[in-house]
């Protein structure tokens, strides 16, 4: 008969030395092997992204706005539940990190290390896939329906102003962080799932801000905006000119920018941080300490 221990889900204390321990093996990582797997989890929060799009055509005129926004919250957990499960290297998810940093078990050096090529690797994933969507034409699906929705998330990312942008970081942030939280709770893939679902349905449905999406999203749109014949245009009812605040300059300055540092402090700050300030101060989440550098 199987032990209640080996079934129950792990209690805070032991997901806050867990996630210790897998924030300093995942800042030791080979270079090599961390941009790969970096890449990776910026194609598989695209590909999460391409589905959102797709699921969320149309859905306005079809169902309640509220109940539209659920559905494509569901349709983006793709992106997470890959990232977990498949095993990957996202940015966002990183900022448990910290919790090793501040067990004085993991150089802030490495921490750094890990974040800039993370956050490059994703960059580089997600827009990878954005292309190869466009290359696809995932755009004139539905007459167009479906480019015309990934132009209109785009643009009104990009119109965002900097305290709204950087808020909805943060927001966002702390529910994706308290997703991969719970997952140190959970001993199977199905768990890992269900623990997923619901904080990521939440942030996507509430419209908060995830700075890897967001490097799907945009790049996406403005290939569709740069590149889309005039018969894509014609068939969409639409035209570039609507679409003013989509540029790259946006994408980088108005949009990244922003979305990233509130997703820092969402992430570092208002999940891991508090979590080792409840659990890791004093007796500490990992075996060994050292001096903090």
């Amino acid at each position: 008969m199987t032990s209640p221990s080996s079934i129950d889900s792990f209690p805070p204390p032991e997901m806050a030395r867990r996630a210790a321990e897998v924030g300093v093996n995942k800042a030791h990582l080979p270079f090599g092997p961390m941009v790969l797997l970096s890449v990776l989890a910026g194609a598989y929060i695209a590909m999460g992204a391409a589905l959102y799009t797709t699921a969320m055509t149309g859905a306005n005129g079809i169902v309640p706005f509220g109940a539209a926004r659920v559905l494509g919250g569901l349709a983006f957990c793709l992106g997470l539940i890959l990232v977990v499960v498949g095993g990957a290297e996202l940015f966002t998810g990183n900022m448990f990190l910290v919790m090793g940093w501040a067990d004085r078990r993991l150089p802030f050096v490495l921490l750094i290390r890990n974040w800039i090529v993370v956050y490059v690797g994703n960059l580089v994933g997600s827009v990878a896939v954005a292309y190869l969507v466009y290359l696809a034409q995932q755009h004139t699906m539905a007459d167009g329906a479906v480019g015309l929705q990934a132009l209109t998330t785009a643009s009104a990312k990009c119109g965002l102003p900097f305290t709204v942008a950087l808020s909805r970081g943060v927001l966002c942030n702390a529910l994706v962080c308290l997703a991969v939280w719970m997952t140190y709770s959970c001993r199977t893939t199905g768990d890992k799932i269900l623990a997923i679902l619901f904080p990521i349905t939440a942030f996507v449905t509430c419209g908060f801000e995830h700075s890897v999406a967001n490097m799907y999203f945009i790049p996406v749109a403005l290939f569709i905006k740069h590149g889309g014949p005039a018969a894509f245009w014609a068939t969409a009812g639409a035209s570039p000119g609507q679409f003013a605040d989509l540029t790259w300059a946006n994408f980088a300055g108005a949009n990244l920018l922003p979305v990233t540092l509130g997703n820092i402090v969402g992430g570092a700050g208002f999940v891991a941080g508090v979590y080792w300030l409840i659990y890791g101060r004093g007796e500490g989440t990992t075996q060994e300490k050292g001096p903090r550098r």
